[in-house]
């Protein structure tokens, strides 16, 4: 089914869900009944080593019955990769000597399916790696003539390469050494090692090893020519043809193979020989190779040296054609005047046209040529076959070695940053949804390393632009399916019979301002134009939807043209295009609303103070949007050209996107931006970033410019809590205490090669190391007293209760250094506290510097503000920048308007405190009019008054003087602060003490004219844009975005000035590689250097990565992979937290066994709510076994929308159960994998629970992938599937699914599919060692007495329907209960009234008494 579907997977559609790609993913099952698995159980599969059985006719029984009779089919293939085959029996008995050719390729083989499953291949070989290089050899010889001449074999052996140093032994190699000195040596140096060798095998190991790759690329040129350009061809040669092809790429497209190999690559003239090969004139079946070709083109002249690696600009770039041109005319000039003079003479404009070269080199006869050529070190003498080529080849090799190369920069520049029709509905972008491994793919990959930052920028521009097409694609398809376009007649107009929430049919459309052309640009600078459209059909929700469009907001524009066939059933094998009449499809870019007076309303787009737009009247809406100029001019000289229709003529629908997926404009227009700009990544990290060099090289332990000591301030919570932390070090407490309180400051040991020092005396050399080594051991910690902040409860600072374990205190010692900190953070183990602390620490440490935090999602985010918010960081330096802010659990605004009115408030409160002052000193005036008269204010009458008395205070304490009656009498502010606790001078008190309280008070009032003065600026600028700005680049000291919104502003916030010193990351590894990097270059540089100091990146690499939706992008282009990600597997240091606090230590042990030695910290065994059962269940995790409910498991109503009635009915039933024992509904939260599941679940809780207040809603019901970064006490997990296991195969789904919970975790599944998946073991044993079905607690509400390890009288749930009638029970019984408190209470409150009646009659008639008694004395 996937090979003839022509469509996008809908929206709704899971974005790695493969089942219908025809990959094959066996059971356990299978596993088992399999004759290899058979033969594995007999041979391999012993876990001791010592049992198993070598068998080399093993090997061969396996190769030639079971591997090449089956053509070397996947299924074989991956259960030899599940039973360890290579591990456990192919690599242990490897020898050179006595390996077959089977035991070589099988190991080639396995090697090759570790790389399609993406499995760590080489870990296989780190157990014997003494012998990795005899096999190498072997390999390296199995892969050229004569040893190889069948395409399998080469297939097979195709991913592997070698050390290019020996390779040019048979290139012209004296241009390149007079180009390049030190090349030279380096050659004659390898040339001397070879002499020198006595060993002929070892001269014969050495002569192989250079001429290999020569060999192997004349087999290539061998086989590629053996294809016909007509008529049937060889499958396997072509896509041997195709995998050479990548695997050239790959060697141009690294640094260190590259070195050596372009030059070889150039010499044997590749590229010009692909392009003439038959191949290319081939009508089918080439498409693949040509763009493989053009990505070895591209990559062979891309903008590097190849001598140093050093990137080279556009005018370098010219700089060296213009050199080579220059070189071509001396050459003509002096050996071809006659044939080539007017070549020489030509200035270089008129000789770098390709039309032009070959007119000047097709003149030339054969044998001038073939001098020509020698003249020029290009090679005449065929790579493969005897002789000479011939003209046409040689004049195509010349004109491509001086042709001008067009600059990536202006084919960048030129290119529409919205997908058009074409781009959008290209076969291959379909085609790279279901991407098996099996072929390459014309696509950039992110590998692990990059030429230069351009490299890196350029792949993945193209691959989020490619990414992109398809997520667009998939919106247009489901929005022109729901519109169900159809013609009428008589006119032929296209109707639209059906209605979409994201898509409106446009009224008019027109173009109103085209702008002229900037200097030196063709495309035209400026295009406006209108839309109208008409939301009247619409509900209030959807009009709103419309209504809330943005300035910089992306739509789309599409023409659709029905005609006859559109009203048939569309199948997903039809050509969509065509079956709806989707003729075009042009992006915009929204810049203002029109109002109902014709002009565009001024607030659109301009943030106001209450977030509200001004409403238009009626339904009639138009907008104004900014089209694309390249587009704009490729469809005008198209229809210039053509004659073809005007595009703008013929829209007739505008498409909205959802604003999280439409920031795709601003990300490729940023990485544009950053193309063209002075691109400077901290020298510090250039060589990590790109993947040279060593790994640690950014680590704080490494960096020159690490300060002597750190204020940890509030990070330790005592002595102990210090010493803890530092398990393997001395702590020294300066002065001689044993003991001190903190805050503490901490002098570490410096390492001692960080100071080299000149040659000494061997005796004193010793003594000096003997010393450093002593004090590497230890730390020296001293402590200050925390300055008295005035006498207001508000002044106190307020401090962590945190206590940090010694992994976590490391982590913050990191991030407090200088360098590149990694944290990987499983789940529960305070990632958010560590990065709080860190960034807390940086305030106080580093006063001058800013720091930058970013994460993926607000919700992320608004978790790191509040947690800041609750620390010692004054609130006037936070900002929150971006859409989210509304979320914080605070009433204050932290958003850059939010803060500008916020300080605004702040002065006229500050003022306020300046006139109660001037008044408590009984001074006349309106000193607290302005910020500005306040500062006069302070100067001429505070100050005045404080210096000459605190003067005196200390004069008498230095000459023994000491009165406090002095202090308290004398102080002059007294009066202000009446309103302060009272007494503000305690009579318990000392003169030191007493002295510090009324510097306290000082402090309290220097404070509000220093905040004054911050707030001057305000004062001064006089629009919410320019106050905005200033407080940006001026007041924000911890400034918080999303990556997106990195994304969005980077060039206004470049353009702003806007600094930093430190970047902190969280959720790293859920952020695109890309979007990991737009943060780091936020700023200008400053005298061409970056003034980023740290950047400290927090995250999971086991969770989830960053969704993409497109399997090919995805696998094949890696780009899935985060920076955070790379940097790991780049073996960048990293700190590991290993002790998690949020699940019980039973739940834990579901995930972590993923991480290392990831253990529970003390709270897990301390605190009542994790040693107490959950009530009503018999454990606090269980699988529940889910058969079919109603003759039915897995469904799918619509494709992709995987649904199972029975785990949403089950599911449902237990959270009513949980609610009628008496579980708070937020306390719970409902899982799925699937959004179709999702649905139905929120469909039945619809039905069943929302209408009841017994019950109501659970905290929330998603999907695990949404759910990444949360939490809650008890989760229900329903994975859906019964016919194949689906995406959760990804172990890192599974992680995120199993470690959401707190106290209880209960999954839905069908116990037979699950337990059979291989990938999914360690977890689904943990599981199933408990029963699969359901076991309750009966006559047990929360809260309950029972220990969580407490199993006894447990009672069965038999099935879904058994559930629901034991749910139904319940809660009639307690309905019956309800009825019977409420009549009982009833009764009872009737009982008191005619109670209180009859006491009312007593107390009635005894007054009655008693007042004629007393009449009767009187």
């Amino acid at each position: 089914m996937s090979d003839s579907r022509q469509t996008t997977l809908p929206p709704h559609a899971p974005p790695t869900e493969s089942t219908r790609t025809g990959l094959y993913h066996p059971t356990l099952t299978e596993i088992q009944q399999d004759s290899i698995s058979k033969l594995a159980e007999e041979h391999w599969a012993h876990k001791d080593p010592e049992s198993r059985k070598w068998d080399a006719s093993v090997v061969e029984k396996i190769y030639y019955k079971e591997l090449q009779e089956t053509e070397f089919t996947t299924k074989k293939l991956m259960l030899l990769e599940f039973s360890q085959y290579l591990e456990k029996y192919l690599w242990p008995n490897f020898g050179a000597s006595k390996a077959s050719l089977a035991h070589v390729l099988s190991i080639v083989l396995m090697v090759n399916e570790k790389f399609r499953e993406r499995v760590s291949a080489w870990d296989s070989f780190m157990n014997l790696p003494a012998q990795f290089p005899e096999f190498f050899s072997r390999v390296l010889h199995l892969s050229v003539p004569p040893l190889v001449n069948n395409l399998t074999l080469q297939n097979a052996c195709g991913k592997y390469f070698k050390d290019m140093k020996d390779l040019w032994n048979r290139i012209k190699k004296e241009a390149e050494f007079r180009m390049n000195k030190e090349l030279k040596d380096t050659w004659t140096r390898v040339v001397k090692r070879h002499r020198a060798t006595a060993d002929e095998a070892h001269k014969q190991r050495l002569e192989f090893e250079r001429s290999w790759l020569g060999e192997l690329l004349k087999g290539f040129i061998s086989i590629l020519y053996s294809i016909p350009e007509t008529g049937p061809t060889n499958g396997d040669a072509v896509a041997y043809c195709e995998r050479f092809l990548e695997f050239l790429i790959d060697l141009e497209a690294q640094l260190p193979t590259r070195r050596f190999f372009n030059t070889l690559l150039d010499d044997h003239q590749i590229v010009v020989l692909c392009r003439l090969a038959p191949i290319v004139r081939r009508k089918e079946g080439s498409e693949l190779f040509l763009q493989l070709l053009e990505m070895l083109k591209f990559y062979a002249g891309f903008e590097i040296s190849d001598f140093d690696g050093s990137a080279l600009t556009d005018d370098e770039m010219t700089a060296i054609h213009c050199k080579r041109l220059t070189k071509l005319q001396h050459i003509a000039y002096m050996y071809f005047k006659d044939s080539l003079n007017s070549l020489a003479l030509s200035n270089l404009a008129s000789i770098e046209r390709r039309s032009d070269l070959h007119r000047h080199f097709d003149s030339l006869s054969y044998e001038e040529l073939i001098r020509l050529c020698e003249h020029l070190d290009v090679r005449t003498q065929k790579l493969a076959g005897e002789g000479s080529y011939d003209k046409d080849f040689l004049v195509e090799v010349l004109i491509t070695k001086y042709e001008r190369r067009k600059s990536q920069i202006d084919m960048i520049n030129s290119t529409p940053l919205y997908p058009d029709e074409n781009a959008l509905f290209d076969d291959a972008v379909v085609k790279t949804q279901f991407y098996s491994g099996e072929t390459p793919l014309a696509l950039p990959k992110l590998n692990l390393q990059f030429l230069t930052i351009h490299d890196y920028l350029l792949r993945n521009f193209n691959l989020f632009r490619l990414e992109s097409t398809y997520e667009i694609r998939q919106d247009i398809e489901d929005v022109v399916k729901r519109l169900a376009p159809r013609i009428t007649y008589p006119l032929g107009k296209t109707e639209f019979t059906g209605w979409a929430r994201m898509a409106v049919e446009i009224d008019r459309f027109s173009i109103v301002d085209v702008a002229k052309p900037n200097l030196g640009e063709e495309h035209p600078s400026l295009v406006k134009a209108d839309i109208t459209f008409n939301i009247g059909r619409y509900t209030e929700s959807i009009r709103n939807e419309w209504d809330s469009l943005k300035q910089h907001d992306v739509l789309f524009l599409l023409t659709i043209q029905a005609h006859d066939e559109t009203d048939e059933k569309y199948q997903d094998d039809m050509p969509f295009r065509q079956h709806f009449g989707l003729k075009y499809v042009r992006g915009c870019e929204l810049s203002e609303i029109i109002g109902d007076d014709g002009k565009p309303i001024d607030e659109v787009g301009k943030p106001r103070i209450d977030d509200r737009r001004p409403k238009i009247s009626g339904n009639m809406r138009t907008l104004r949007v900014l089209l694309d100029t390249n587009q704009y001019k490729v469809d005008m000289d198209r229809y210039t050209r053509e004659k073809t229709d005007d595009v703008y003529e013929t829209f007739n629908v505008v498409m909205r996107r959802k604003p999280k997926e439409n920031n795709f404009k601003a990300v490729l227009e940023t990485i544009r931006d950053l193309m063209q700009s002075e691109l400077v990544v901290p020298d510090w990290l250039h060589n990590v970033f790109l993947g040279y060099g060593e790994p640690g090289s950014a680590h704080y332990s490494r960096m020159p410019n690490r300060p002597k000591e750190i204020d940890f301030r509030d990070t330790f919570l005592d002595f102990d809590h210090l010493k803890e932390s530092f398990p393997n070090m001395k702590i020294v407490p300066a002065g001689h205490k044993k003991s001190i309180s903190p805050p503490y400051i901490l002098q570490f040991p410096e390492p001692s090669d960080s100071h080299p020092t000149k040659k000494r005396k061997a005796g004193k050399e010793n003594e000096t190391l003997k010393k450093s080594k002593t004090k590497e051991n230890q730390i020296i910690v001293r402590t200050y007293t925390m300055p008295n902040m005035g006498p207001y409860p508000f002044n106190q600072p307020r401090k962590n209760t945190i206590r940090f374990t010694p992994i976590q205190v490391e982590a913050i010692r990191a991030g407090t250094n200088p360098g590149l900190t990694m944290v990987v953070g499983p789940p529960g183990t305070g990632k958010t506290d560590v990065a709080v602390q860190i960034i807390a620490n940086l305030y106080h440490n580093f006063l001058d510097q800013h720091t930058l935090l970013v994460t993926h999602s607000n919700q992320a985010l608004n978790q790191l503000f509040e947690k800041i918010m609750a620390l010692d960081v004054d609130e006037r330096h936070l900002l929150r920048l971006g859409h989210g802010e509304e979320e914080l659990n605070t009433e204050l605004s932290f958003s850059k308007y939010g803060r500008v009115n916020s300080f605004l408030e702040k002065r006229l409160a500050l003022l306020a405190e300046v006139d109660r002052l001037a008044n408590s000193l009984q001074i006349g005036g309106e000193y607290g009019y302005t910020c500005e008269t306040a500062g006069y204010f302070y100067l001429y009458h505070i100050l005045s008054r404080w210096e000459p008395y605190i003067d005196k205070c200390r004069q008498r304490m230095n000459t023994g003087g000491e009165n406090v009656d002095f202090i308290r009498n004398n102080f002059p502010f007294t009066a202000y602060f009446d309103n302060a606790p009272q007494p503000l001078f305690p009579p318990e008190v000392n003169y030191t003490e007493t002295l510090e309280i009324v510097e306290g008070c000082f402090r309290h009032i220097e404070k509000i004219f220093t905040e004054l003065e911050e707030i001057r600026g305000f004062e001064l600028l006089r629009t919410s844009y320019d106050r905005a700005n200033y407080l940006l680049t001026k007041e924000a000291k911890i400034i918080a975005m999303t990556c997106t919104h990195a994304a969005l502003k980077r060039r206004e916030l470049a353009t702003l000035g806007f600094k930093y010193d430190n970047v902190v990351m969280e959720e790293a590894a859920q952020i695109l590689e890309v979007e990991t990097f737009i943060p780091l270059l936020l700023q200008e540089t400053e005298d061409g250097r970056s003034r980023l100091k740290r950047v400290i990146m927090i995250g999971d690499h086991n969770q989830l990565p960053p969704v993409v939706k497109n399997m090919a992008f995805q696998q094949y282009g890696n780009m899935e992979q985060s920076l955070f990600t790379r940097f790991v597997r780049l073996n960048v240091p990293t700190i590991d937290l290993d002790s998690q606090g949020r699940a019980r230590s039973s739940i834990a042990e579901l995930y972590n066994w993923r991480y290392k030695n990831l253990g529970n910290l003390p709270v897990i065994h301390q605190q009542p709510e994790y040693q107490k059962a959950n009530a009503g269940f018999t454990y606090d995790y269980q699988l529940i076994n889910v058969d079919d409910y109603l003759s039915k498991g897995e469904t799918e109503p619509v494709p992709y929308f995987y649904q199972n009635l029975g785990e949403a009915e089950y599911v449902v039933a237990v959270y009513q159960y949980m609610r009628l024992l008496g579980y708070p509904a937020d306390q719970i939260t409902i899982l799925t994998t699937y959004n179709g599941q999702k649905a139905l679940i929120r469909d039945v809780l619809k039905k069943r629970c929302s209408w009841n207040p017994l019950f109501g809603r659970p905290a929330k019901v998603t999907t695990v992938d949404k759910f990444q970064g949360q939490q809650n006490d008890y989760i229900l997990l329903s994975l859906v599937r019964t016919r194949s296991v689906g995406h959760i195969r990804d172990v890192r789904r599974l992680i995120v699914a199993m470690s959401r919970a707190r106290l209880g975790l209960y999954v839905f599944c069908r116990r037979a599919l699950f337990e059979n998946c291989y990938e999914l073991t360690p977890t689904f044993n943990k599981l199933l060692e408990r029963p699969d079905k359901l076991k309750l607690r009966i006559n047990e509400m929360l809260p309950t007495d029972r220990d969580v390890g407490d199993y006894s009288e447990p009672y069965e749930i038999a099935d879904v329907t058994h559930i629901g009638r034991y749910v139904y029970q319940m809660m009639q019984e307690q309905l019956q209960f309800a009825k019977e408190q409420k009549a009982r209470i009833e009764k009872e409150a009737a009982g008191e009234v005619e109670e209180d009646t009859e006491i009312q009659t007593v107390d009635d008639e005894s007054s009655k008494g008693l007042s004629s008694s007393s009449n009767n004395k009187q």
